[in-house]
């Protein structure tokens, strides 16, 4: 038996840029920061010769061509794994989140497959089948951010290059500074899934007919990104909340899913509350809203519980995927 477990991440600025039509031809950047919630896949030889899968149903099948799971059966098609294996998968947070929970499943999965096959395999590599799997076979039209984080883990840049490769950065701020940023960043649960991939096609068909005003809104969100990295390595840290409320107002303009009226009120009356920025994490729509909040922290936690949104204590996460018990 195999476990194997991945993080989730929160995106810290630049996020969208990591999209093939848009860093193929300008370049991406983005941080992104592990955070101690998991995804969890076990890894089990089974007695028969059939393949059982669970997770939020049950399958047992004797041809992988069965498996309705996408990612399921196209990581157990790529590590060349046919039959006689039971998969179980488990989360900390709830899918379509925003927090990145299905390129981490990719990662967990792949990662436990890999270790059963006593194949070792490098963070980058992990999280390059991962985004093969996704992106090329699956045809999800996401970006890279969210397995490299899952692979990596900690707090890190990415730099995604034209020619597809990404350059992999940690993030140079003091323990104390992360420290900081770490309390004063809340998440709720906005109780609304959503699927990234609806989100990230709406405002990408846009950008990839070279529409200016796309475009120069996520050229604008790379630049924040960039600025957020500089005043984290510099110890300004409040300074994110007022990038964090400038990036989600820019955010916003690329796509009429990003929020609604729900998600502008919440954001609204956090604003009133003693949140300085903040904005709805992955590709918008639902899942959580982060919000920066230096000073006042359980008046606001109060005041969110009021609207019915529940706040989700978490902590940064040093380590990327691992296997955590085999037997």
């Amino acid at each position: 038996m195999i476990i194997s477990r991945a993080p989730v991440r929160l995106s810290m600025g630049g996020g969208g840029t990591d999209i093939p039509y848009y860093y193929e031809k300008y370049g991406g950047f983005l941080m992104a920061a592990a955070i101690n919630k998991y995804i969890y896949v076990i890894v089990n030889k089974r007695f028969y010769d059939s393949i059982c899968l669970s997770y939020s149903k049950t399958e047992i099948v004797d041809d992988i061509n069965k498996i309705e799971h996408g990612i399921f059966r196209e990581a157990l098609r790529y590590v060349d794994i046919k039959s006689g294996i039971e998969l179980v998968s488990m989360a900390d947070v709830p899918a379509r989140c925003g927090l990145g929970t299905s390129s981490a499943f990719t990662v967990s999965l792949l990662n436990g497959l890999l270790s059963y096959k006593k194949i070792r395999t490098k963070s980058a590599d992990l999280a390059e089948k991962a985004c093969h799997i996704e992106i090329d076979v699956l045809k999800e039209p996401i970006g890279k951010q969210d397995q490299y984080a899952s692979a990596f883990g900690g707090f890190r840049a990415y730099w995604f290059e034209k020619d597809g490769t990404v350059r992999v950065e940690k993030v140079r701020i003091k323990a104390d500074k992360l420290e900081k940023l770490e309390k004063n960043i809340l998440l709720f649960n906005l109780n609304k899934e959503r699927s990234a991939g609806g989100v990230l096609e709406a405002h990408g068909k846009k950008a990839k007919a070279g529409d200016v005003a796309t475009l120069e809104r996520l050229h604008k969100i790379k630049e924040l990104g960039l600025r957020t990295k500089k005043i984290f390595e510099s110890g300004k840290i409040d300074e994110f909340g007022e990038i964090l409320h400038e990036h989600w107002l820019t955010k916003k303009q690329l796509s009429s899913k990003i929020s609604d009226t729900l998600i502008d009120e919440a954001y609204d009356l956090a604003r009133a509350n003693g949140a300085i920025g903040g904005k709805v994490v992955g590709a918008g729509g639902g899942g959580f809203l982060l919000l920066y909040c230096p000073d006042g922290k359980e008046k606001l936690i109060s005041v969110m519980g009021k609207i019915n949104l529940g706040y989700m204590p978490f902590l940064f996460e040093t380590e990327g995927a691992k296997i955590v018990f085999k037997d």
